[in-house]
């Protein structure tokens, strides 16, 4: 059987154009959140089983790439269910591995807990564009901060990051599951219906209010009350405005200071911000992750269709794992989005001091050779990226493709010279 070349569908090879983007996209998130006061961590990429399938995750929970029991463990000849064959999986996230850490070791950690963790995550999904199996997540987390002081800081940093990769005029889109709640209970949906409905109020961006009645229709509905939900939707603004006619509107089923905690986060971001964007209330974003109590955000960038980022509180699922509720809330961003429209734009990576390239000829002499490479440890040491390599017979083709890496500086050494 021959061998195959090219990488696992959904998976990728990268090259060293992406590579250095990536790098340096990297740095920028860990110097940045860093400046926020994040502290870094690492988990496993392999979780128990039964953590991934706690019902915390969503649909994630159908696509978790599952490891099969190892050595004795693993008897297919008497396995009567999945159970006696799985007992861990590939993390599809890093919110989940973060709740199990955080409860394994919080009283060796600061409270509140400010976390930064990136790392792979694989999910058994179709690849599409921007999409992958295996992908890096980047996600910052405060973990026992009650207060809106955690969202604040999330939106702050995370756009203070997004501005420094020289992206403009993004909006942060941001909602609340108990304003959500509150409209579908006002309209008449039962409770146990509200993640129906809340399934296909996420495609209003997609099919329009008028989609949005057709399919609530069909799922047996009352036509007036999802005219009474839909009418919502025309009269609330994307502004303070907008989060003032809810709490208005809502009394009796929303919480007054559920509004209020909203208008604290909006003025105070706008207020804050250093980067150019918009922060925008958007009663219709739903975010699809079960687990969120709270406040929920998403970031887009003007000319990309999908999100590139996004996050809430999620007050409940710490809890879990050690039976005490511990407030939490999060913020990721879309790392692979992020990397693919710098790539998209040709964005060129800043050299700082510079990149610097020496052509040796070959047959220098060892003497020769050594005060070269003396000499290109005394600039690496002065800051400068220094790249040996001797000549090559096409000399010219092998500058211009030094130069398309971005060595402008090239230097030529030749044996009866040095």
């Amino acid at each position: 059987m021959a061998l195959k070349k090219k990488p696992v569908t959904g998976m990728k090879d990268i090259l060293p154009k992406e590579m250095e983007i990536r790098d340096y996209v990297i740095r920028m998130i860990k110097d940045t959140y860093k400046s926020f006061g994040f502290l870094s961590l690492e988990t496993p990429c392999v979780e128990h089983i039964e953590n991934l399938s706690s019902k915390q995750g969503g649909e994630n929970e159908k696509l978790i790439f599952k490891i099969l029991k190892r050595g004795e463990k693993l008897k297919l000849e008497t396995a009567a269910c999945e159970a006696d064959l799985v007992d861990g999986g590939l993390r599809y996230d890093l919110t989940v591995p973060l709740s199990r850490f955080y409860s394994n070791n919080a009283n060796e950690l600061p409270s509140p807990f400010k976390a930064l963790q990136m790392g792979n995550v694989w999910r058994a999904d179709r690849p599409q564009r921007g999409r992958f199996r295996q992908f890096m997540q980047c996600d910052i987390d405060i973990l026992g901060e009650p207060t809106v002081l955690a969202e604040i800081e999330l939106i702050l940093a995370t756009s203070t990051l997004i501005g420094k990769l020289d992206f403009e005029n993004f909006t942060i889109r941001i909602n609340d599951r108990k304003i959500l709640k509150a409209m579908a209970a006002y309209s008449g949906f039962p409770e146990e219906s509200y993640d129906t409905v809340f399934i296909i109020l996420d495609k209003m961006d997609k099919i329009g209010a008028e989609g949005v009645a057709r399919e609530l229709e069909n799922e047996g509905f009352p036509v007036e009350g999802i005219h009474k939900y839909l009418d919502l939707f025309q009269e609330i603004t994307s502004d303070i405005r907008g989060v003032r006619y809810c709490k208005e509107k809502l009394e009796g089923y929303l919480d007054a200071s559920t509004a209020e905690d909203m208008e604290t986060i909006i003025t105070s971001v706008d207020a804050a911000k250093t980067a150019n964007f918009q922060i925008q209330f958007d009663p219709t974003l739903v975010r699809g992750m079960s687990y969120y109590t709270g406040p929920i955000f998403e970031i887009s960038i003007d000319g990309f269709g999908g999100s590139v980022g996004g996050g809430g509180r999620y007050d409940e699922m710490i809890g879990k794992f050690t039976g005490n509720q511990t407030c939490a809330c999060g913020f990721s961003i879309g790392f692979e989005r992020i990397v693919m429209l710098l790539l998209e734009r040709e964005y060129q990576v800043p050299q700082g001091e510079g990149k610097k390239a020496y052509l040796i000829e070959k047959g220098m002499p060892a003497e020769g050779m050594v005060k070269l490479l003396a000499q290109a440890a005394k600039e690496r040491q002065a800051g400068i990226q220094v790249s040996v390599s001797m000549m090559k017979k096409n000399k010219k083709f092998q500058k211009e493709q030094l130069m398309q890496e971005g060595y402008q500086e090239i230097e030529e050494f030749f044996k009866d010279r040095v």
